[in-house]
């Protein structure tokens, strides 16, 4: 059944802001493994052996089934892969695999329509299936755009009417970069251009009675990507439909930084109950994946009984785009400074202590050595260090341990909210107090709206966290209240895989709504570096704050034309020092210039041994030996004057 509210809300997209319940959607049949409906979130991953390699690939969706994957996709980029997934099928039904497997199709019709009488879902990107990329605007009248949409009905009614005979099921799936020309030039390179890609096709099915769809918003950037899903769910609904979604950030890259990015996408919409099936898209084997999907998902198990949170009669966001919310700063925080990263050390005895978080004292020079990577503040509790800090490191003492040396410079005090209330001093420059959202009555809402040089440290306990920081900040814009925020969680009792999942899906989709001046992370079973870098992961992820390289990193398939591991570690070990920079790197055309959207530079597989570079979307060099490649990206880099030594 449909939600009618979200049918009238155009701001509407979930089934509840506070109350965790997952968005119905309807059953798809998937060989024996059905999706959405009342089902588990189902996981999933992509091999990225040659198609035509049948042992391979065998051997590869068995580490993947057994590593706990639901699905198994396959790329057919020709009609000879598509074949092939018959024999591959075969070989595993006959090992006892008997998990559906899902056909991927790039550009190639005859391809998919010969895969979908094989296997138990066939994958098509609606930017490339009918139509070929060359980045040209055209303005297009009405009629000649309904023209355009007849000519795809066209080409994909016969893939649609053999997926019906075969009961073979269908993703649609929209990627932010690969949307056709005649996409872009009607809604640009947005969330409603993705949406409306996928939604052309999803008619037509629906026009031929073919209903058993899944559909995908898929971009390297999870602020796009958080939207796009948000803008297809109300989309949806105002038009009918509650089709199952495949969640994922394509792109991700590898290592944490692929996870953290992962999290922040996939978790915000998990937060909310949106969907069905998950793929972590990391430039990793395909089996590293599933542990990293099931660890998302299974958080969500034993969510609903959560304490309760009062609901948000009005969001005052716009779920569709980024704003920030406008605050007056206090000192360095809030206003149109980036977010800050707070940190909780061990006990500091020495200026070395505080070198594995980018503080790195040169007692020679008598001077301080500073990361792009450290903290803006650190937090000291009831005790004090008795050595000298440089100018960008604020300590953070409790209120009576600061009372007592409130002329210290770079001191600042933390409250909780009576102590603020009553305090015969505070800091003339910078306080900050903390609280949880259920502390924030009308009394505390009054004095926090006129408290100056205030920044307030947003907790909660709550196991629905994101939903319940994010009910407090609905308060804080619908009252005006303009105090700078800096989110905390604390977790305890969970392993440093979790804490990053865990940590970036609690204050990522916040700040992808343009809520919150700051991270704040505690986790005693962790060190304290590694909680460091994961708060500035968090930002670069969310596009926050941006304090290192990117990598737009494809997660490899059988149309790869290199080890996308390993030059991905090649280029990141040549890179990793140039701040703000993003490279993307593509194993082959499909994951070229459209789907590093965001890149500055491209990398991307042309033919075995051979590279083509790209500045932005725009070509540069053709052909390149994979010897010289990562050479030539770099005087490509010199050339615009990005590139500093290290």
């Amino acid at each position: 059944m449909l939600n009618t509210d979200l049918q009238t809300d155009p701001g509407r997209y979930c089934n509840s802001l506070t109350e965790y319940r997952r968005y119905r959607t309807r059953e798809v049949a998937i060989g024996d493994v059905p999706l959405g409906g009342d089902n588990p979130i189902r996981i999933q991953s992509m091999t990225t052996t040659d198609t035509m390699d049948t042992l391979a690939t065998v051997e590869q969706s068995i580490r993947i089934i057994e590593a706990g994957a639901d699905y198994v996709r396959v790329t057919a980029p020709s009609r000879n892969e598509a074949r092939n997934l018959e024999a591959i099928r075969t070989e595993l039904r006959e090992r006892g695999y008997v998990a559906p497997l899902i056909a991927d199709i790039h550009y190639t019709p005859n391809a998919a329509e010969i895969a979908a009488r094989i296997v138990e879902k066939v994958r098509v990107n609606p930017g490339n299936y009918a139509d070929k990329k060359k980045f040209q605007i055209v303005e297009y009248t009405d009629a000649q755009y309904a023209a355009e949409i007849e000519r795809i009905r066209e080409k994909f009614t016969p893939l649609v009417n053999i997926c019906k005979a075969y009961g073979t099921a269908m993703r649609i799936g929209a990627n932010h970069g690969s949307l056709s020309d005649r996409i872009m030039s009607r809604f640009g390179d947005t969330p409603l251009g993705m949406v409306e890609s996928a939604l052309e096709f999803t008619r037509i099915c629906a026009d031929l009675d073919y209903h058993d769809i899944v559909l995908s918003m898929k971009a390297s950037n999870p602020q796009v990507m958080i939207q796009a899903y948000r803008l297809l769910v109300n989309r949806m609904e105002s038009e009918g439909f509650n089709y199952p979604l495949h969640l994922g950030v394509t792109e991700a890259g590898d290592g944490e930084d692929g996870r953290i990015k992962s999290a922040v996408g996939i978790g915000a919409l998990l937060e909310d109950g949106l969907g069905d099936t998950v793929r972590v898209s990391l430039t990793e084997e395909p089996e590293a994946e599933i542990p990293v999907c099931i660890r998302l998902v299974e958080r969500y198990a034993a969510r609903p009984g959560h304490s309760p949170i009062p609901a948000i009669v009005r969001y005052p966001v716009d779920p569709y785009t980024y704003t920030r919310r406008r605050t007056r700063p206090a000192d360095r925080v809030g206003g149109d400074n980036v977010p800050v990263v707070i940190l909780t050390p061990h006990e500091p005895q020495s200026p070395a202590c505080l070198s594995p978080i980018g503080y790195q004292y040169d007692a020679e020079l008598d001077k301080w050595n500073i990361a792009d990577m450290a903290p803006d503040f650190i937090y000291l509790g009831g005790r004090d260090i008795d050595f000298g800090l440089p100018g960008t490191l604020g300590k953070i003492l409790d209120y009576d341990a600061w009372r007592d040396r409130r002329e210290a410079s770079n001191a600042y005090p933390l409250f909780d909210l009576d102590t603020f209330h009553d305090a015969p001093f505070r800091s003339e420059r910078l306080n900050f107090v903390l609280a949880d959202p259920d502390d924030l009555d009308p009394d505390a809402h009054d004095m926090l709206r006129g408290a100056a040089n205030c920044v307030l440290v947003l907790r909660t306990e709550n196991a629905h966290a994101m939903p319940d920081l994010r009910r407090a900040m609905a308060e804080f814009l619908e009252r005006d209240i303009r105090i700078p925020v800096v989110f905390k969680r604390e977790y305890i009792g969970i392993d440093d895989d979790a804490l990053i999942l865990h940590g970036a899906i609690d204050t990522g989709g916040l700040l992808t709504d343009g809520l919150g001046d700051g991270i704040w992370l505690e986790s005693p079973d962790s060190e304290p570096c590694d909680l460091n870098r994961l708060g500035f992961g968090i930002l670069q992820a969310t596009r926050t704050r941006i304090s290192k390289t990117e990598y737009i990193s494809c997660p490899s398939c059988g149309r790869t034309l290199f080890d996308l591991q390993e030059t991905t570690a090649l280029i990141r070990g040549r890179t990793d020092h140039l701040k703000g920079v993003k490279i993307g790197i593509m194993g082959c055309i499909v994951n070229g210039p459209g789907e590093m959207a965001d890149a500055d530079y491209g990398y991307v597989g042309s033919g075995p041994g051979r590279i083509t570079l790209y500045r932005g979307k725009d070509i540069v060099k053709r052909n390149i030996p994979t010897a010289v490649a990562v050479d030539e990206l770099i005087d490509l880099i010199r050339e615009d004057n990005r590139w500093v030594d290290a």
